[in-house]
């Protein structure tokens, strides 16, 4: 059973509640029990075998069953009920940014629009203006927010692709005949969106890989199948290919099917100069084979330095190999500790303690727990005198601790002008701050810099958390200045974040190379808001080492006493 799928039917279950003028603590019960299973490391069935699914954050009585419900038959009934009581493109039509359930209503009743391709063709006839209070504003806002449901369909993120592509992998390991198996394509490169999943094998049973391939309980429809390669497309429509190749050309496909195709193209104008030719099933000489066991081996013949999949976009780090000069790149056990976290305090689901416990079984030597200030009242930010009993928690656990250290932090909120939330006697008391904007996303490209500018002069401002502000599927990065933005940050020493959340990694990998570039160091984090999002860690690796990062360009690679004299400003 797949977390994603689970979490879809609740929000679905919230949407149509919503339309249907529905109690709103129910609906946003069902909202907070899908991001939390969204944001699960484990599989949610896992938790359903060991009766324990009251332990994830948000799962009372009513939505235990439902999870039974559904992993016992497949379906939800009541979901089943809901859905047959509106119009099914209404649901598509509540995932635009910008259009809420009261909109989606007032559409339906008043211009019978069912869906995102009546809702355009209502525009483009004018239909919306000047009615509900809509202006021409609002509607170039709900245009631009059907592409970005449009490109979701694409798309899917990171931790989307990489949680259909395990299932598969796993289910296809139970084979005694699967001797390797691995991810191709963007996946395998960690790109921060992923259209497909392509899965290599080696096995010397080919048809039964493809038959045990084409008939697990998540196909929809196979959409070819042959000898050694088929393709699918789940219930959730993503498309799957697997590839069956011989333990002597496994290498070589591993290398070609990963790409990208410019690095591909550029490798084999490399072998064809050195009278080589390379393609999916090995480097030959004359028609001879002379390797494709491993990629390493292939690299070598090309004389060249093994390449990291996430480098290889033919962005100068083919020139780097051939000179062995590539940056070592940065990996998830280099982190000693999460700088920006959540708790009960504010708007986490986890308290204190449970976040430290979680953070040590990572292996972590510290994590800030990082709650909102007080202007953010949406987010349960925190008042002075609450401030005080945070610390106090803080201190009580850290006596508990030994080789660890919980540290006291605060994301501030940055205003409409560029100013802290807290004053400056409150901001030097906190071990680290984070400063982060979370309104006025529609303000000028020059009024956003001005923003992130003058939050970097702060000097008790330690990190920019998720520059950009974007949200996978729901809200665009907004323009800024980087030029200005790294420039004032290398000289104030303010550091920017790796946001891992993944429907965040913002910054992108190529902002993380410019900012490198500029002499400026990341943090790399993931504001999770429970103890079970810590291990999204991995997806903000996954950015960093794409921005050709190393241990040394991230600070919470150092110890904690290194850190906090880093910090100082």
């Amino acid at each position: 059973m797949k977390n994603l799928e689970i979490s879809r039917i609740f929000r679905d279950i919230a949407n149509i509640l919503q339309i249907k003028g529905g109690n709103p603590f129910r609906i946003r019960a069902y909202q907070r029990a899908a991001q939390n299973i969204e944001g699960l490391t484990e599989d949610v069935e896992e938790f359903v075998r060991l009766d324990k699914l009251r332990e994830i954050p948000g799962i009372g009585k009513d939505l235990e069953d439902r999870i039974k419900e559904f992993a016992k038959t497949g379906k939800i009934k009541m979901y089943e009920e809901l859905k047959r009581s509106v119009p099914e493109g209404l649901l598509e039509v509540l995932n635009i940014p910008s259009v809420g359930p009261k909109t989606v209503k007032l559409l339906y009743e008043n211009l019978k629009i069912k869906s995102i391709p009546d809702l355009e063709k209502a525009i483009k006839a004018n239909k919306l203006e000047g009615i509900f209070g809509i202006k021409e504003k609002t509607i170039e806002n709900i245009l631009k927010g059907i592409e970005l449901v449009k490109k979701g369909k694409e798309r899917m993120s990171l931790a989307q692709a990489a949680q259909v592509a395990d299932e598969f992998i796993e289910a296809l390991k139970k084979i005694p005949e699967v001797k390797r198996i691995s991810t191709a394509g963007s996946l395998r490169r960690q790109k921060e969106t992923v259209r497909d999943i392509d899965i290599l094998v080696i096995s010397n049973k080919p048809k039964k890989v493809m038959d045990t391939f084409t008939n697990l309980n998540d196909v929809k429809e196979v959409l070819a199948k042959g000898d050694t390669k088929s393709s699918l497309r789940t219930k959730d429509d993503v498309q799957v290919d697997c590839r069956v190749v011989e333990n002597k050309s496994f290498g070589a496909a591993l290398l070609y099917f990963t790409g990208s195709k410019n690095f591909n193209i550029k490798l084999r104008q490399i072998a064809i100069r050195k009278a080589l030719k390379i393609n999916e099933y090995g480097v030959f000489k004359n028609e001879r084979f002379i390797s494709g066991a491993t990629e390493e081996e292939i690299f070598k013949k090309l004389g060249m330095a093994y390449i990291q999949p996430e480098l290889r976009e033919d962005n100068g780090e083919i020139e780097l190999a051939q000179k062995n000069k590539l940056p070592k790149l940065i990996e998830q056990k280099d982190l000693k500790g999460d700088l920006h976290v959540h708790s009960l305090w504010s708007d986490g689901r986890s308290t204190i303690e449970e976040m430290a416990h979680a953070a040590i079984k990572i292996g972590y030597s510290y994590i800030a727990i990082t709650d909102h200030s007080q202007s953010l009242k949406i987010a349960g930010g925190l008042s002075i005198r609450e401030l005080k009993k945070k610390k106090a928690e803080i201190d009580k656990v850290n006596k508990k601790l030994r080789n660890f250290r919980v540290l006291y932090g605060t994301e501030v909120d940055i205003d409409s002008k560029g100013n802290i939330d807290y004053k400056d006697e409150v901001l030097k008391g906190f071990d680290v701050v984070i400063a982060a904007i979370h309104t006025g996303f529609k303000q000028s490209r020059q009024q956003l810099t001005k923003r992130l500018v003058k939050a970097c002069q702060d000097k008790y401002v330690h990190i920019i958390a998720h520059p950009t502000g974007r949200l996978w599927g729901l809200r665009d990065a907004y323009d800024l200045d980087f030029e200005e933005i790294f420039k004032v940050a290398h000289d104030t020493n303010t550091h920017l974040e790796v946001n891992s959340f993944p429907q965040r990694l913002d910054l992108n990998d190529l902002n993380c190379r410019r900012a490198k570039e500029t002499g400026v160091r990341l943090a790399i984090s993931t504001d999770s808001h429970t103890a079970e999002q810590l291990p999204a860690i991995k997806f903000g690796v996954s950015v960093a080492r794409r921005g050709w990062l190393s241990r040394l360009d991230v600070i919470n690679t150092l110890s904690v006493e290194e850190l906090l004299k880093a910090l100082r400003k």
